[in-house]
């Protein structure tokens, strides 16, 4: 078999397989979506470097818990949970720098606090709103917005 066969079913399986790889991101996002509506959602895994570390994500309310998938990942759990008497509000700002870059367009990062520490979220004005809503919306007794 001539080189040129050889090199054109293999570039012809490698576009096969992105497309599969395509259909099954499609796919997830819509069974995630399936049980309660998903919204853009970004997570700060590493914050030693100035406006590095972001990862684009999904966030889904699941009860008690926001949670967090990964965009490019086809696996069908999600990578972070934060519950919601654990999760405190501590503030917003734009993004500087290489962030703007990294997030979605009109994104803002919002801090914070869990028994673990500070974490950076990032995401639209509208889920922002929401995000507020879902931790004064907990059940009585539990920790308030501050």
């Amino acid at each position: 078999m001539p080189v040129w066969q050889v090199l054109l079913d293999a570039a012809g399986a490698l576009l096969l397989l992105v497309l599969l790889y395509g259909v099954c991101l499609i796919v997830r996002r819509r069974a995630l979506s399936r049980h309660g509506g998903t919204f853009e959602l970004s997570f700060r895994v590493r914050s030693t470097r100035a406006g590095r570390g972001w990862l684009l994500g999904l966030g889904r309310y699941s009860g008690e818990t926001l949670e967090w998938f990964r965009i490019f990942s086809l696996a069908p759990r999600p990578r972070c949970r934060w519950h919601r008497s654990e999760l405190r509000y501590l503030g917003r700002r734009e993004p500087e720098g290489p962030e703007q870059l990294s997030l979605y367009p009109g994104h803002v990062v919002v801090v914070c606090g869990t028994p673990e520490g500070e974490v950076e979220l990032a995401m639209g004005p509208d889920s922002l709103t929401g995000l507020q809503s879902w931790l004064e919306a907990g059940p009585p007794g539990a920790a308030r917005l501050h």
